[in-house]
């Protein structure tokens, strides 16, 4: 039995030359997600080419929440392919299974409850067409929460279409893009492995890898959604804070694909961005999901990740709260 989560990137095995390529894969991990599920299919729909050009598939990891196959089959209507895990594997292998089952140029995994805008897969060949050394291309985002309420875009990091010069470095101190908006060339899965190590903040490891690797290119149009909710995986790493256990062994990793004299400072920078983060969003997991116990777990392992008054200051702030029960 494979383990649940790889201590080394799982290996991508190339395709056979005789295949008749399409120009995209988008696959679909799915897991207990079947309420958002007929959206993001539909996102996709909407702006497909034919299945010569675009393989489109859900990859369920052993749903429990419905049937998810005859969910997939009444919105495709035979063009999505369906494959089910035997067995839940966990996020990381499912992702391998979505890698090793692509069979486009252009490989999208797009979370069972994320979305892409109108336009997102012309912008993207745009991207590659203009930029052919480019390993992965991506666009600008917005996140939003279960019943699609905007709550806020990414940063811009270029005004117009381009490569990102020094993306390695910039991407090493901070976290800067979502899974839904970032297409990767397969060959570079085939060369560089799939995800590994932890289940939250292996795609921040995954992108800064392929950083290392190969130019990126970046389109500053919003074309893609990213779902906070309840249920995701990252808002349960919160709970525990494991998020943050999991982003520090992220930073630690991240550190073998940079210049060595670049690293400590980097890695410093990573530690209080990302500490920084979890202050601001213990108000929110404190606030809008009334959780109190969570919000002093998050700034209290955000402390520890890096020590500073603004650290410390956050823990007496919310341990404050706690104590007078202020709503």
């Amino acid at each position: 039995m494979l383990e649940r989560t790889p201590q080394v990137p799982p290996h991508i095995a190339p395709l056979s030359p005789a295949l008749n390529q399409p120009k995209w894969s988008v696959m679909i991990p799915s897991y207990n997600c079947i309420h958002y599920l007929r959206k993001t299919i539909e996102s996709v729909l909407e702006q497909a080419p034919d299945e010569n050009q675009m393989q489109i598939e859900v990859i369920d990891d052993f749903s429990t929440d419905g049937d998810v196959e005859a969910l997939v089959n009444e919105i495709g209507k035979g063009r999505i392919g369906f494959y089910k895990q035997p067995r839940n594997v966990g996020s990381l292998r499912n992702f391998e299974t979505c890698i090793n089952r692509s069979k486009g140029k252009f490989v999208q995994i797009l979370h069972g409850d994320d979305l892409v805008k109108p336009g997102f897969y012309d912008q993207i060949g745009k991207l590659f067409e203009m930029y052919p050394e480019a390993g992965a291309a991506f666009t600008r985002s917005s996140d939003i929460d279960e019943n699609d309420k905007w709550l806020w875009d990414s940063k811009q990091i270029l005004k117009e279409p381009g490569i990102i010069d020094n993306w390695v470095l910039r991407l090493a101190e901070e976290q800067s893009l979502q899974t839904p908006c970032i297409v990767v060339k397969r060959e570079v899965y085939e060369n560089l492995g799939s995800f590994f190590a932890v289940h939250y903040g292996e795609d921040w490891e995954m992108w800064t890898r392929i950083a290392a690797n190969y130019p990126v290119a970046y389109s500053p149009e919003k074309l893609a959604l990213y779902r906070v909710h309840s249920s995701n995986i990252t808002s349960n790493s919160l709970t525990t804070g494991q998020n943050i256990k999991d982003m520090s062994a992220v930073i630690d990793i991240i550190q073998n694909y940079l210049p060595e004299n670049k690293r400590k400072e980097l890695k410093r920078k990573a530690r209080m961005n990302y500490a920084n983060y979890v202050g601001l969003l213990s108000d929110r997991i404190y606030h809008t999901q009334n959780n109190p116990k969570a919000a002093l777990k998050q700034v209290t392992e955000a402390f520890k990740l890096h020590p500073s008054k603004d650290t410390l200051y956050r823990v007496f702030k919310i341990l404050f709260k706690k104590i007078i029960r202020y709503k």
